[in-house]
C-alpha cells in the first residue's frame, strides 16, 4: 500500500514536469526558427517535427508528440546559421560527423536540435540525398516545414522502427497514399508498399 500511496502523490509532479518538457521543446523550436528566419538562414523542419506538423493539417488529434527538433540546411549555410543559434542562445558542435546546436544553459545531446545537410544523403548507402532546401512549404503555423513527399522519402531511407511508426501516422491520416510510390527507387517503393499493405490502403 505504501508503494502504490508513493506513486499516486508523485503522479501530479510528473505530469507537471511533463508538460514542462514538451513546453520546453516546443520553445526550443520557435527559438531556432525565429533566429534562423532573422539571420536570412534558408531552412526547413525535418523528422518527427515536421511529420507532426503535417499531420495537424489533417486531424490535429492524431499528432505524436516527439522531443527531437530536427532542421534541414545548406552545408554552406552553416556560418550564418551559427550566428543564428548562438542569437538563440546555441552553441553548435559537431559529434561522428553529425551537426548539432546545444543549449549554452544545458548542453545536453538529448535536447540537441539535429542539422541535416540538404542535397547531401545522410549515409552514404541511402539511394537519394535529402530534399535540397528549396523544398519546403510553410503550413498554418507558417513554419517552413520540408515538403511531403520530401519528407516521406527521408523517412522511408532511415526506415528505423520510430520512422516507420510516422510513415504509419501519415498513411493513417491520408497524407501518404500508393501514388507516392510513383518515381522512388524500387527499394523504397517496396518498403512504402508494405507500409501501405499494413494499414489496410
Amino acid at each position: 500500500m505504501a508503494r502504490t500511496s508513493l506513486i499516486i502523490d508523485a503522479t501530479p509532479d510528473v505530469w507537471k514536469r511533463h508538460l514542462m518538457a514538451l513546453d520546453e521543446i516546443d520553445l526550443r523550436l520557435e527559438r531556432i526558427a525565429a533566429s534562423m528566419e532573422q539571420t536570412g538562414v534558408p531552412f526547413a523542419f525535418v523528422g518527427g517535427q515536421a511529420v507532426a506538423m503535417w499531420v495537424a493539417t489533417i486531424d490535429p488529434a492524431a499528432i505524436r508528440t516527439t522531443k527531437d527538433v530536427d532542421i534541414l540546411i545548406r552545408r554552406a549555410d552553416l556560418p550564418q546559421a551559427r550566428k543564428a543559434a548562438l542569437a538563440a542562445g546555441m552553441d553548435y558542435f559537431e559529434v561522428l560527423g553529425v551537426g548539432m546546436f546545444l543549449e549554452q544553459s544545458d548542453p545536453n545531446p538529448r535536447h540537441a536540435v539535429h542539422l541535416i545537410w540538404a542535397s547531401e544523403k545522410v549515409r552514404p548507402e541511402y539511394p537519394l540525398p535529402s530534399p535540397g532546401i528549396d523544398e519546403r512549404e510553410r503550413l498554418g503555423t507558417n513554419r517552413p516545414v520540408v515538403s511531403l513527399s520530401g519528407l516521406v522519402r527521408m523517412k522511408l531511407m532511415a526506415n528505423r522502427e520510430h520512422d516507420r511508426t510516422h510513415l504509419r501516422d501519415m498513411i493513417d491520416v491520408g497524407l501518404v497514399t500508393r501514388e507516392m510510390s510513383s518515381g522512388l527507387p524500387a527499394e523504397l517503393a517496396t518498403r512504402l508498399d508494405q507500409l501501405l499493405t499494413e494499414q489496410g490502403r
